[in-house]
């Protein structure tokens, strides 16, 4: 318990023992352009909100407003930890040495369990948005995506910073292309989007409970979840300690206003519950227009499906590469997964990540896909725990972007992330629980024996301002 509520040390960075160094070599807009793809809006609005809608029907807008709203809260936190502990092992970095070793170490093993389920899952998406071209089995289509996305993360990230800019370009018109033909053939009001209605399976309307938005509130915290991206690269950012919250408040208000004003036109332009229900916005598209619309709009959510795994990559496998340089593994395997390439990349962590990310898709990614959403839920709810400990000791008078109604915004975000993470279905929990316990069992035999030699969380303090 101790290992939990002390705060970690962060290891001193000494010549020759020194580990390697991420290049800082992008600002704000280049970071926010990562950052946006890692969000994805556009494969988002495709692939994950029509599932929302499948259990929401029109209360789906309402959920991911909702969702919106706590995801500020979250995202001040992700600003002042990011800024006070600016390091590329993202959320397991800033718990660590505020919360305590142990807390640290769960982060990483929930935040990994995200970024290695995810991609595989978007991309195997790929397949229905090539159709209107090629058909493809989704499996090979996302073991190709990942493939691809792989290769290119091994490149510059200043690289991949424009390759990703011309990507989200496109997504963006494809999300603009639904929200104005939804809104030009709409069938319902302003008060639709509050009267809580889906499509049973009998025909009739069923009326969507308070308890079912509370429980589809994880989906829709994951469904703009990409902001913290800004805080893995917060090691390649210039001035972090300005630009990191810059990066991810931008990056949040931005991917809100691409996500919700879509979902807010889909359910105006539905032409009536049921099709709302069905969630196929491909065909309300081609409805609303022609079949050449909808084959652009549909090749417009491919690329930004590819664009997605290009930067989910990327971050992966910064998380992979930091925790490799902070010893949370054996001695060879850290010394792998910490090598850089030519290009300046973790080209092993990179691999790593992608690979696997590969054969993924040739699993049944269901129940996982269900764990992710808890594990995201528990993800910011240490997170908040940490910002609720970031004014403690010598961290009070570190120069950092602070955020305001401290500590009632991280007090409150825990609250409420404890509510919706108790009403998530119990399979979903056992399932992340079983994987938490696993990863408690590795930190009490072998990373907390070694705790002078293992799991020794670096923050560099080389351009900072």
């Amino acid at each position: 318990m101790t290992d939990t509520l002390r705060p970690v040390e962060t290891a001193p960075l000494q010549a020759p023992d020194t580990p390697q160094k991420l290049k800082r070599s992008i600002g704000v807009v280049g970071g926010t352009l990562l950052t946006l793809s890692c969000v994805t809006p556009a494969s988002t609005l495709f692939v994950v909100v029509p599932d929302l809608f499948g259990s929401l029907g029109t209360a789906t807008a309402l959920t991911i407003a909702i969702g919106s709203l706590l995801c500020v809260a979250v995202a001040f936190c992700y600003s002042e930890l990011g800024t006070l502990i600016p390091s590329a092992g993202g959320e397991y970095a800033m718990v660590s040495t505020l919360a305590g070793r142990l807390a640290g170490w769960l982060v990483f093993v929930l935040s990994l369990l995200v970024v290695m389920i995810v991609p595989p899952v978007i991309a195997m998406g790929t397949a229905d948005y090539l159709a209107p071209v090629v058909h493809l089995d989704p499996s090979l289509a996302g073991a190709g995506v990942m493939l691809l996305a792989t290769l290119a993360g091994l490149l510059d990230l200043r690289a991949n910073a424009w390759i990703t800019g011309v990507f989200l370009v496109l997504e963006v018109i494809a999300a603009a292309v639904v929200a104005v033909l939804g809104f030009a053939h709409g069938h319902r009001g302003a008060g639709s989007l509050v009267s809580l209605r889906v499509a049973g399976s009998d025909g009739h309307a069923d009326t969507v409970t308070a308890m079912m938005v509370v429980s589809g509130l994880a989906i829709a915290l994951f469904i703009t979840q990409g902001f913290s991206t800004a805080v893995y690269l917060s090691e390649e950012l210039e001035h972090p300690r300005r630009n990191v919250a810059r990066t991810v408040l931008a990056t949040l208000a931005i991917s809100t206003v691409i996500i919700l004003v879509p979902v807010v036109a889909i359910t105006f332009g539905a032409s009536d519950l049921a099709q709302l229900t069905g969630g196929d916005i491909g065909s309300m598209v081609t409805a609303w227009s022609n079949s050449a619309v909808g084959a652009f709009v549909s090749l417009c959510v491919a690329l930004a499906i590819i664009n997605a795994g290009i930067v989910m990559v990327i971050q992966n496998s910064r998380v992979l590469f930091a925790s490799a340089r902070d010893k949370a593994w054996p001695e060879p395997v850290n010394d792998v997964f910490a090598k850089l390439g030519r290009f300046g990349s973790p080209w092993v962590a990179t691999l790593a990540v992608g690979i696997p990310g590969a054969a993924l898709c040739f699993v049944n990614l269901d129940t996982l896909y269900g764990v992710t959403g808890v594990s995201v839920t528990g993800m910011y709810l240490l997170v908040a725990v940490a910002a609720l400990l970031s004014r403690r000791g010598h961290h009070r008078h570190t120069s950092a972007w602070r955020m305001p109604l401290w500590p009632a915004v991280p007090a409150l975000l825990i609250a409420v992330l404890a509510y919706i993470l108790a009403r998530q279905e119990t399979a979903y929990l056992l399932w992340t629980g079983g994987i938490v316990a696993a990863a408690t069992l590795y930190w009490a035999l072998y990373l907390r024996p070694r705790r002078t030699t293992r799991w020794l969380v670096t923050v560099p303090e080389d351009g900072q301002d």
